[in-house]
């Protein structure tokens, strides 16, 4: 039986996957290429609202490559602006993955089965709304309005001034049009204020996207394989946790046929408790395994993350490998808040080392830490220290803040020895 690999290349390979080992300074020039790298890498950019800071798919990229110019981000998902669609550049989609996400274009014949299944509905109350008598005529109407009239929000439709339904208590025009859009009717075509603009797919769908549909099991195959990859390592059942496609169980059978394959693999890893525990691990990344183990391979990077970043969807492994309890509060009640609405892990190297709550005042150019807080058992040395105002310094440069405020730390020492390193 082969030794087990220690938890610190365990937790090395999953960083490395993720694009989060590479030395501060030394990232690749931030083009719109590098940026389709990265996510190419990760599979998934995750899309959310929230924006005290940048918002999260601005804020991913931000973590892997520096200040970046957040445009290059919008011409890859809708193109350049001067160009009309589909030939206008873009590389991107937005589709149900983790959550609402950026996807390459290449994968896009991949979530074609997804489609079709949201036909009928995949949920019980959209089924139930499919069912309504009123819901095939609304359906008609609004595509009908979009094909007539070209790419729309949802505010272009008339304010229902009925009762709303459950169905996530939307108006009826934008229910159809969240359903024609996961049926694959409709995509998104642009955003204005952040506000999805929907258009038909044939109009936004560039000629050279493979449009040839894979079976159900070719898609499954394809969305597990590509996102054990892109975690690096974990337990099996972790792998289904990248996507929603599945459920934990239903993901099982296609796992268990990736390893009868040998496109997986188990490996023992040896926890800091000292335990062993059985993970698996895709073959390419198996030499980065061993790469690890023996410190040919290190992370070097020090940086912040969002809490949506897909490093943290597998569920509990952030605190198997870190002893780290990685939470978003924003949705919580203030007093409920542990640590505050909206707080960034600080990475250091290999270890998850503390975490900041920012708050961008934006007409002010100030970034406050609303908090900032070092892990149990951390010390707060120079060097790390040094390397977290440098990229504070970084982050500030990205959000255009020319100052910054810390009004709550843990232990005090961190915020006096943060500012004095700034």
């Amino acid at each position: 039986m082969k030794a087990a690999f220690p938890i610190h290349a365990a937790r090395t390979v999953a960083l490395d996957t993720q694009g989060l080992t590479l030395k501060n300074g030394i990232e690749p020039t931030p083009t719109s290429d590098t940026l389709y790298s990265v996510i190419q890498q990760l599979t998934c950019l995750q899309i959310d609202t929230l924006q005290r800071v940048q918002r999260t798919q601005y804020l991913v990229p931000w973590s892997r490559l520096g200040a970046y110019d957040p445009a290059l981000l919008d011409y890859l998902a809708y193109g350049d602006p001067e160009q009309s669609p589909p030939d206008d550049g873009r590389k991107l989609f937005e589709f149900w993955f983790h959550a609402a996400c950026y996807l390459p274009l290449e994968d896009f014949r991949f979530r074609l089965p997804r489609m079709r299944s949201s036909l009928v509905g995949r949920h019980e109350r959209t089924r139930s709304w499919l069912a309504r008598e009123d819901t095939q005529k609304l359906l008609e109407q609004v595509y009908s309005r979009v094909e007539n009239e070209g790419g729309l929000r949802a505010r272009d439709f008339e304010e229902d001034t009925g009762k709303r339904g459950p169905w996530w208590d939307w108006k009826p025009a934008k229910n159809a049009l969240e359903h024609l859009f996961s049926r694959g009717d409709l995509m998104i075509a642009d955003r204005i204020r952040f506000e999805r603009v929907y258009n038909l797919t044939e109009r936004v769908l560039p000629d050279w996207v493979d449009r040839s549909e894979p079976t159900h099991e070719q898609a499954a195959l394809h969305v597990i394989e590509r996102s054990a990859h892109a975690l690096g390592i974990c337990s099996a059942a972790q792998i289904s946790d990248y996507s929603h496609d599945f459920k934990r169980t239903e993901s099982k059978p296609f796992i268990e046929q990736l390893l009868e394959e040998g496109r997986l693999l188990p490996v023992q890893v040896e926890l800091e408790s000292g335990d062993a525990i059985e993970l698996v691990i895709h073959r390419d990344n198996l030499p980065l395994m061993e790469a690890a183990a023996d410190g040919s391979l290190v992370a070097e990077r020090t940086t912040f993350l969002s809490p949506f970043d897909s490093l943290f969807y597998p569920r509990g492994r952030d605190v198997q490998f870190w002893g780290f309890r990685q939470v978003l509060e924003a949705y919580k009640p203030a007093p409920q808040r542990e640590w505050g609405y909206f707080c960034l892990p600080i990475l250091h190297h290999e270890r998850l080392v503390g975490r900041l709550d920012p708050r961008l005042d934006r007409k002010k150019g100030r970034l406050h830490l609303e908090a900032l807080y070092l892990e149990p058992g951390v010390k707060l040395e120079e060097e790390m220290v040094t390397a977290i105002a440098a990229t504070m310094k970084d982050f500030m440069s990205f959000h255009q803040a020319h100052d910054i405020i810390i009004e709550k730390s843990q232990p005090r020492a961190f915020a006096s020895t943060l500012m004095r390193a700034l």
